[in-house]
């Protein structure tokens, strides 16, 4: 598979984990994820996999794409995988909320600029 090939496709899991972390914390507040640890266990693994994904991605798109912040996410997949009892819930929030829909329309544009090369 040839670099770009595979880069699009870590971009694709990252846009679908972001998509279905975004689905689940929707219409919860903090309180709620607080109070749900299913749906917390579930976003938290949504979260990895973007981090995982992303630390997969080429050094040649990360560099292309500065409006994406790779090594915040990356760092941020390290903390749910290795030091879970430190996770701030409160900036878990605040990646959902604000971030994750940034995130999900980088991604989209990336991945329609990857097709068009194509």
């Amino acid at each position: 598979m040839k670099p770009l090939e595979r880069d699009a496709a870590y971009l694709w899991d990252m846009l679908d984990a972001a998509k279905q972390a975004a689905e689940l914390s929707d219409g919860i507040g903090l309180d709620g994820l607080l109070n749900d640890i299913r749906t917390r266990y579930a976003i938290e693994r949504a979260l990895e996999i973007i981090g995982e994904a992303a630390r997969r991605v080429s050094h040649e798109t990360t560099a292309a794409h500065p409006e994406i912040p790779w090594k915040g996410i990356i760092g941020f997949r390290n903390v749910l995988a290795h030091e879970y009892g430190a996770i701030d819930y409160h900036r878990l929030y605040t990646v959902l909320r604000d971030d994750l829909p940034e995130l999900v329309v980088a991604l989209e544009n990336i991945i329609a600029l990857i097709e068009d090369l194509r």
